[in-house]
């Protein structure tokens, strides 16, 4: 399991994120992404959707059927930056999924109930 990451680094991470004048820096980037989705693991734990953000990390979240192999029945995709976006409010759900930038499939893969999150 990996360490949990901080309330005071996580926080670091977003500000250093969004105060990034061009690309930020990629282990910022990383630590902000990874603080996001251990939010969102804790306010809505679970195993029946897996989110995603490639290359930095995945969980599994919301109460009901548990998945155990293969690809699961509901899964949400995005980039690094959509998420945090969507994550701390900066971005609807609705808009980021309708921009095409959130790939969700599933009858549980609207998370739009659960953001943003209070980081």
């Amino acid at each position: 399991m990996p360490k949990k990451i901080g309330t005071g680094e996580g926080r670091a991470a977003l500000a250093a994120v969004a105060a990034a004048s061009g690309a930020p820096a990629r282990a910022e980037l990383a630590t902000a992404v990874r603080y996001l989705l251990q939010l969102l693991a804790e306010k809505a734990p679970g195993s029946s959707v897996e989110v995603r953000v490639p290359p930095f990390g995945a969980v599994q979240v919301v109460e009901g059927p548990r998945h155990t192999r293969g690809t699961p029945p509901n899964v949400v995709e995005t980039d690094p930056l959509t998420w945090i976006a969507v994550a701390t409010g900066a971005e609807r759900w609705t808009d980021a999924a309708a921009a095409g930038r959130i790939l969700a499939s599933g009858v549980r893969s609207d998370l739009s109930d659960l953001l943003p999150l209070r980081p």
